[in-house]
């Protein structure tokens, strides 16, 4: 229970794509800069979808021609489809994910595709020349489905096996908060005795408040890769009631207080949300930790 967890930011991606409001794209540059001072090595940076369906990814391929240039991160990028990840090549992402649902109603909605005919999309991406650059399928609504209802947990492991045979590795994500602990560690189970290493991340979100019990329920399944983001942004435009990923600051907290190093220093976090605040200052933010602040005599993990 003291292996060290990898946190990837998706704030810039998923939480500016519902937000209510448009950050300058000046203040996300300097947003994603203060994050990677911060000690964050992984910021998905935005997504490469038609600008009229959200706007607020119209000038990704600029963000993320900007943020290749800092050293020490990697540079993710959300595409749905074909010429959405040649365009990040193009950027020079160093890794593109794929948004594949496991509710046929949510898929249609969110990438036009059913699941089976966004698989083969993926896999043909994968088929691309894509040299350098790493492929991860996502499969969303994993837990669960405010369009459907009940995501059936064979159709997750089934697509996850099915992206695990040419993706370089496998997210599971609770678009909507639906999961439970208990689910997530029943399904986590599940799919990593189908793949194996293949499944790596989490992608949780807090609608409900379960986003940090969730977190460490699939630390306790095993899992080290965690996405989240910085005050809770987040939510799919196309899945009605999917609100705020799990907060970095609180997962970032959680994990070191406990002793599970995640190499992100706090007060640094805190002062890239401060930049956050700066660039959206109508929008809501939130985070327990930032509010309350640090607890007196708190000490990192070692």
């Amino acid at each position: 229970m003291n292996a060290g967890v990898h946190i990837c930011e998706v704030g810039p991606r998923d939480g500016l794509q519902n937000a209510h409001h448009l950050m300058p794209t000046e203040a996300k540059k300097a947003w994603i800069r203060a994050l990677a001072a911060a000690g964050l090595k992984e910021i998905e940076v935005g997504s490469f979808v038609p600008p009229k369906l959200i706007p607020a990814m119209a000038d990704t391929g600029e963000i993320v021609r900007d943020a290749v240039s800092i050293p020490g991160i990697k540079v993710v990028a959300l595409a749905p489809n074909l010429k959405g990840f040649q365009r990040a090549l193009e950027a020079g992402a160093h890794k593109v994910t794929f948004p594949v649902s496991a509710s046929r109603k949510h898929s249609e909605s969110n990438v036009r595709m059913t699941p089976e005919q966004m698989i083969e999309e993926v896999r043909r991406c994968a088929q691309f020349p894509h040299p350098g650059a790493e492929i991860e399928g996502a499969v969303s609504t994993a837990f669960g489905c405010t369009m459907q209802g009940e995501v059936p947990e064979d159709d997750v492991v089934r697509i996850a096996a099915a992206l695990a045979e040419f993706c370089d590795c496998v997210a599971l994500a609770d678009t909507v908060g639906y999961a439970n602990p208990a689910q997530i560690k029943r399904i986590f189970a599940k799919v990593r005795k189908a793949i194996g290493s293949k499944l790596e991340a989490a992608h949780l979100h807090n609608t409900r408040g379960l986003g940090l019990a969730n977190a460490l329920a699939a630390y306790e399944e095993g899992v080290r890769h965690f996405d989240s983001s910085m005050g809770g942004l987040g939510g799919c435009p196309f899945a009605p009631g999917a609100s705020g990923n799990v907060i970095t600051e609180d997962l970032v907290f959680m994990f070191e207080s406990m002793g599970i190093k995640t190499g992100i220093d706090l007060e640094k976090l805190f002062l890239a949300r401060k930049i956050l605040i700066q660039g959206l200052p109508d929008e809501p933010i939130y985070g327990h930790t930032p509010d309350a602040g640090l607890p007196k005599g708190f000490r990192a993990a070692a």
